[in-house]
């Protein structure tokens, strides 16, 4: 049979899925008994949330296929955004809520005698992120495709996402977080599209047909990276980006002579080997092993995707790249994704026989890089000697981009051997490294901080000799989160009260909730936002209670600090707090303390000691502080565990006060400040990250403004001494006095020897001591606010408001139109 004649299934021949509770329940019914072989007598089980998310990814699978022929038919240009982490969480209610089906999904459940939110609570979080990157990168996916813009994003289909964290006797434990372990109903396998990757090996160079020298990849461990694909959709637009994610699998499955010959283990190495690469999330680089699998990782997301990209091209416009650069952008998310750079060169020259020249024109035109960080442990250094052994083939070519590099470098500024020196992308020493930020660097057309005061610190410290080279490379664009999670799906009590108000134009444009800043001055108003935020303290102590056995007023001000455990965010200052409260009670000052329940979250890194014994701490602090009866009204303390996005989901609405208190100039934007904003809770916080726009945008009286700022904390380290300020403040002298006597850690002595002595360290990059007199007068500010609650529901109020800016379609907007350039798709009935 011939092509022309050879049949095919054409999607017409298919009628629209119905979006009412009829066809969803019937779908339902189907995927369950038939699809899954269930029955009745199983109904309360993961089957019926599976056979649910069966029923709705057939309707995105839709509005998927339709929106890839809009953007086939445009042939106009994309963006890939490449990132390690994509903090997914659950999926289930976001596409209820962009599509438009709560509702039916509800009733549809009814018939079933089921409810919904028991549905809900069978979903695992996809926790393929460690963070803020990882939530950061899923916002931003949601808002590409609430944009319209043609926008697929790349990760890795890690088996283990961020490890589940256990509480053992105050100390935190990881546990395996196998989340697929019931599978994902939400991705759809493509075996069509499965890419090699190489490792290990040698580069030779040889002459082609034309006489010309190339150089091939010989000799080398290839590993196969299998495409997963999740479907991301736009807000009731009828658009369905992709998320692509790769799976590592060997070349072979096993040695069929090792396994007849009785070699068992042996015949499954390569297979188990190959595997590592997407077996756990972004492993500890501690160790050597750790290091390798980590740039394995991180070649193997860059490889895979762009050979998918370069792949698509030759299909649709064949081997003609003069105008790749108009069609594509490749978007880094952080340092991670900086071997794109060297790989597409390598690809361009060596796979489709592009010269030098046109290779680096074609990078230098469509490699974009984001910083997200200014902690120099995080600017990822690879020694040379594992490149060579992992990598040799995109060695030699860092090698050559980095002697162009530096020969304009000194054309520039000839003579000055120390300039090149900073700015090589190959650092010396004993163990000469790659400087992954450099490259990335050096190899793009657009470098972009994530907050104002972050953006001018890469211009002018970590980046300054880059930034005087090109000073147009640089530009800022503001984090944001996506308020349809955040906002509408986290806060539907919340969200009701602000369409009451003012209507609907919100939830497509947040900036239209400035409409909202009259109502705070309505007593009638207030009074309606005070009942919905008392449900949601309910609901979050109701949580806490679950989790932790402690039990929250929510007449209290619920203070809450949940984020990643870093030394850097200062839980510790935060905890010292706590201990200054609790002293003085005490101490009998009861009468004047504000009831305060104070919540903590977060994960430490699994090797990060410091970060495990400020966990240690604030759990022993809990439970000194919980059991005694002076504190019973006034004080609670508790440590909620496997901090994740479906948790935060409920935090944030219930949450008084936001914790942001990290020394200033060491937090490039955070993100949970946003969202605490957007649901109406008050920030405590330093001039650090985005915590300078939050404050410029709801008002400097309705922001509590603590501590040293980036430039005072720079001319304080050369000559800090933390006992100085012990020396000014006695409710810090006698916090540090309880610490160092062993009050909360009886019968573990010396186990916060370490922090105590970090704290009292001139060297103290942290500076905690310094800001602590500051912090707590400021927090006095804060308990005298919640005595008027009138007071404080107007800033409340006035807090969600202002958080329009703070939205990831404004950032996302502000991409396309500095960086990206990308044709919306156009509109279509429905849409």
């Amino acid at each position: 049979m011939s092509a022309d004649t050879c049949p095919t299934i054409s999607a017409c021949s298919l009628p629209a899925l119905g979006m009412d509770a009829d066809s969803l329940c019937r779908d339902l019914r189907h995927y369950f008994l038939r699809t899954l072989g269930r029955d009745r007598e199983s109904a309360i089980s993961p089957h019926l949330y599976t056979a649910l998310a069966m029923s709705l990814r057939d309707r995105l699978v839709e509005r998927w296929k339709a929106s890839e022929s809009l953007r086939r038919k445009q042939r106009s240009k994309r963006t890939s955004y490449l990132s390690m982490e994509f903090l997914l969480g659950r999926s289930l209610g976001n596409t209820l809520l962009n599509l438009g089906l709560e509702e039916s999904a509800t009733q549809a459940l009814a018939q079933e005698g089921l409810e919904l939110a028991d549905i809900m609570e069978m979903e695992h979080d996809a926790g393929l992120g460690n963070g803020g990157l990882g939530r950061l990168a899923a916002c931003f996916l949601d808002s590409c495709a609430t944009l319209r813009l043609p926008v697929t994003g790349y990760g890795i289909r890690y088996a283990y996402g961020m490890f589940r964290q256990e509480i053992i006797h105050g100390e935190q434990t990881e546990e395996p977080d196998h989340w697929l372990k019931d599978g994902y109903p939400w991705e759809l396998k493509r075996p069509d599209r499965v890419r090699p990757i190489h490792f290990g090996g040698r580069s030779e160079p040889f002459h082609d047909d034309h006489g010309r020298q190339r150089f091939r990849w010989v000799d080398c461990n290839d590993v196969l990276a299998v495409p997963y694909d999740i479907p991301i959709p736009g807000y009731r637009n009828e658009v369905v980006n992709t998320l692509r994610l790769w799976r590592a699998a060997a070349t072979d499955v096993f040695d069929l002579g090792e396994f007849n010959a009785g070699a068992y283990p042996e015949a499954v190495a390569a297979k188990n080997a190959a595997e590592h690469i997407s077996m756990v999330l972004y492993p500890n680089d501690s160790s050597e092993n750790g290091k390798e699998l980590r740039l394995r990782q991180q070649y193997f997301l860059a490889s895979a995707s762009l050979q998918d990209v370069l792949s698509d091209w030759v299909i649709e416009y064949g081997h003609d790249f003069s105008h790749f650069a108009d069609h594509h952008c490749f978007q880094l998310n952080d340092t991670h994704p900086s071997c794109a750079v060297p790989e597409l060169m390598r690809l361009l020259m060596d796979k489709h026989g592009l010269d030098w020249d046109q290779a680096w024109a074609i990078t230098g035109k469509t490699m974009a890089y984001t910083n997200h960080t200014l902690l120099p442990e995080a600017l990822e250094k690879w020694p040379v000697r594992l490149f060579r052994q992992l990598l040799p083939r995109l060695l030699e070519i860092i090698f050559e981009i980095n002697a162009r590099f530096l020969g304009d470098v000194a054309r520039h500024w000839p003579g000055q051997t120390e300039r090149l020196r900073r700015l090589s992308i190959i650092e010396e020493g004993a163990e000469p490294m790659v400087r992954m930020a450099h490259l990335a660097v050096v190899g793009s057309f657009s470098v972009n901080g994530v907050a104002a005061l972050h953006t001018e610190l890469l211009q002018e410290e970590l980046f300054a000799d880059f930034h005087a080279l090109w000073p147009e490379k640089f530009n800022n664009k503001t984090n944001g989160v996506t308020p349809r999670r955040w906002l509408q799906w986290a806060n539907p009590g919340l969200s009701a009260l602000l369409s009451s108000r003012i209507g609907d134009a919100w939830k497509r444009d947040l900036a239209a909730l400035q409409a909202l800043a009259p109502a705070a001055d309505d007593a009638d108003f207030r009074r309606r936002w005070a009942v919905v935020r008392q449900a949601n303290k309910v609901r979050l102590a109701e949580l806490v209670h679950a989790h932790t056995g402690v039990r929250f007023d929510p007449d209290a001000l619920f203070d809450v600090q949940v984020k990643r455990i870093h030394e850097y965010k200062r839980q510790l200052l935060n905890a010292l707090h706590v201990i200054h409260l609790y002293d003085r009670i005490k101490r009998g000052e009861g009468a004047e303390i504000t009831p305060r329940d104070v919540l903590f979250a977060g994960k430490a890194a699994p090797g990060y000691f410091m970060a495990k014994r400020i966990i240690k701490l604030i759990n022993n602090l809990a439970e000194v502080i919980n059991a005694d009866p002076a504190t019973a009204g006034l004080l609670r303390v508790a440590f909620l565990p496997d901090y994740r996005v479906s948790v935060m989901e409920r935090i944030c609405a219930g949450t008084d006060l936001s914790e942001q208190i990290s020394t200033a100039g060491k937090e490039a934007s955070g993100t949970g400040n946003m969202k605490f904003m957007m649901n109406g809770a008050i920030t405590i916080g330093t001039l650090d990250g985005a915590n300078i726009e939050i404050r410029e945008a709801v008002g400097h009286d309705h922001f509590f403004l603590f501590g040293l700022n980036a430039g005072e904390v720079a001319e304080l380290r050369p000559h800090y001494d933390p006992r100085l300020y012990l020396q000014a403040d006695p409710d810090l002298q006698r916090v540090v006095e309880l610490l160092q006597s062993g009050y909360f850690n009886q019968f573990e002595p010396g186990i916060f020897d370490p922090l105590i002595d970090a704290l009292l360290h001139p060297h103290d990059p942290w500076m905690v001591a310094a800001d602590f007199t500051s912090y707590k007068l400021v927090q006095r500010e804060v308990a005298d606010a919640w005595q008027d609650q009138a007071h404080w529901l107007r800033l409340s109020i006035l807090n969600t408001a202002a958080s329009g800016g703070f939205s990831s379609d404004r950032t996302i907007a502000q991409y396309n139109a500095d960086i990206w350039h990308l044709d919306p798709l156009p509109a279509v009935a429905g849409g």
